[in-house]
């Protein structure tokens, strides 16, 4: 019931900020049609998250992680009341906007390692990959039915009606979150702990010296890094290739969503009986020969389908390398790992699209899917044969036991 509920209330609350996302991102798009003000949304949008993690993570190891989601939680509904009711007397200046974005985005760096860090603390270890899963499939839901919610709220009563949905569904979240208990570690409670620079000092050295836990980490930035191609440099290919009918990016999008649905609550079933390092490592080298392959194909269908079949190995490695941290991780450092962990989430994906998306106007996005497909599974095979490799796989049996 305790999980049930803070999962519930934590997907009310997601979808009420992908509406957010959405109606700003369209109405930055349709008022100013300008790029530069894309790119600076991009920036403000993601760049402070990336800045704050970490420090936060040091946070969700000091305080109640619970207090510290409602706090985020509150701060960013705030936030964006304020813009809903400046909006509505007539001021919309593109600051404000940005603004508001700033703040959200740092409260996002703030619950993001929070919620990470909760989750071993109500959930059963032995049930760890199971909720994942479910949460994964559940999230992946929402990116098909946010995209339509919003249109319909954005056409009907514009930016400002999506903003106090926000803020109503924030207020929701937080009530159901109130009503699950966490407990404080011990450690947080303690009269003697570490000063916050010397916990932060203690978190980075423990992620670089920790061979799984380094090994977890190069293995999810590279992914992300290399994923850019065939997720985000996907429509341009259809539009070059295919055609340009709306229908057509829609069908792909649609099929991301359903495959990362899917494979959300096919890892639920599954996911528990997998041995956690060659599911990363499986997903990793699947990344690659479907971004190959994607880059061969001259049929449309195939070509939606080897989409459908990415959206559906995201949620296996996400949520096997998501679970192989809460397992592996004492709790008292979960919070700066995971804070780590959004890090490399955040500046992974900017960074690969600034490399690849320049380079998509000088040589064919069938080229770039090839390449870094290819480059995907050498990486992925170089990772277990190389000593380090050796060395997390030999961490990774240890810290779960002889059944993983």
């Amino acid at each position: 019931k305790k999980v049930a509920v803070f999962l519930v209330g934590q997907t009310v609350t997601t979808f009420g900020s992908m509406l957010v996302q959405y109606a700003i991102l369209w109405h930055l798009t349709l008022t100013t049609k300008s790029g530069v003000v894309l790119a600076l949304a991009a920036i403000f949008g993601f760049l402070p998250q990336a800045i704050v993690s970490i420090f936060a993570g040091v946070w969700a190891d000091r305080v109640n992680r619970k207090v510290m989601i409602m706090i985020s939680d509150a701060s960013i509904a705030l936030a964006t009341l304020v813009l809903a009711l400046l909006m509505l007397s007539g001021v919309d200046d593109l600051w404000l906007i940005f603004l508001v974005m700033a703040v959200r985005s740092v409260g996002a760096g703030f619950q993001t390692p929070a919620i990470s860090a909760l989750l071993p603390q109500i959930v059963p270890t032995e049930k760890l990959m199971r909720v994942n899963g479910i949460n994964s499939s559940v999230q992946s839901s929402l990116l098909l039915l946010a995209p339509v919610a919003a249109a319909g709220v954005y056409a009907n009563f514009s930016i400002v009606g999506i903003l106090f949905i926000d803020v109503v569904t924030a207020v929701i979240g937080l009530s159901l979150l109130a009503t699950v208990s966490v407990p404080t570690l011990a450690r947080a409670l303690s009269s003697d702990k570490p000063s916050y620079f010397t916990d932060l000092k203690d978190g980075i050295h423990y992620i670089f010296t920790h061979d799984l836990v380094r090994w977890v980490m190069v293995i999810f930035g590279i992914v992300f890094l290399m994923v850019v191609a065939p997720s985000n440099l996907s429509p341009l290919m259809l539009v070059r290739t295919f055609g340009t009918e709306v229908w057509m990016l829609t069908v792909l999008e649609v099929s991301f969503g359903v495959g990362m649905m899917a494979g959300g609550a096919l890892m639920a079933v599954v996911g528990p009986k997998l041995n956690r390092i060659w599911t990363i490592i499986g997903t990793s080298i699947g990344f690659g020969a479907l971004a190959v392959v994607m880059g061969f194909t001259t049929n449309l269908i195939l070509f939606f389908s080897l989409f459908f079949l990415i959206g559906l190995t995201v949620p296996a490695f996400s949520t096997s390398a998501m679970t192989l941290l809460q397992e592996t991780v004492e709790p008292e450092r979960q919070g700066r790992v995971f804070g780590f962990v959004g890090i490399v989430m955040s500046v992974s994906m900017p960074l690969g699209m600034a490399i690849l998306g320049p380079l998509a106007d000088i040589v064919s996005v069938e080229s770039l899917l090839i390449i870094t497909g290819t480059a995907t599974v050498v990486i992925a095979l170089v990772a277990i044969s190389l000593p380090s490799g050796r060395r997390a796989m030999a961490a990774a049996h240890a810290s779960t036991g002889p059944a993983a």
